[in-house]
């Protein structure tokens, strides 16, 4: 029994995505084509918390993502 949990728990470690490891650039390109609300919760998540530290050129393209996802959002 203690394996096929321990079989169980490293399956979702694999599966699991870490938002934090991938770069602002990664987390920008990906924002918009994001289809489990999940992750893109997630990702939008990550990119706040990083929101302090970006270039201005990476804070334009995030603030811009943003408007075409609440967009998009609204559309749904």
């Amino acid at each position: 029994m203690k394996k096929f949990f321990a079989i169980v728990f490293l399956s979702v470690l694999l599966f699991a995505t870490d938002y934090g490891a991938m770069s602002t650039q990664e987390l920008l390109a990906i924002m918009n084509y994001t289809i489990v609300k999940k992750d893109q919760k997630a990702i939008l998540d990550e990119l706040k918390s990083r929101e302090k530290e970006m270039s201005a050129k990476e804070k334009k393209e995030y603030l811009k993502n943003l408007q075409i996802l609440k967009k998009q959002n609204a559309k749904k």
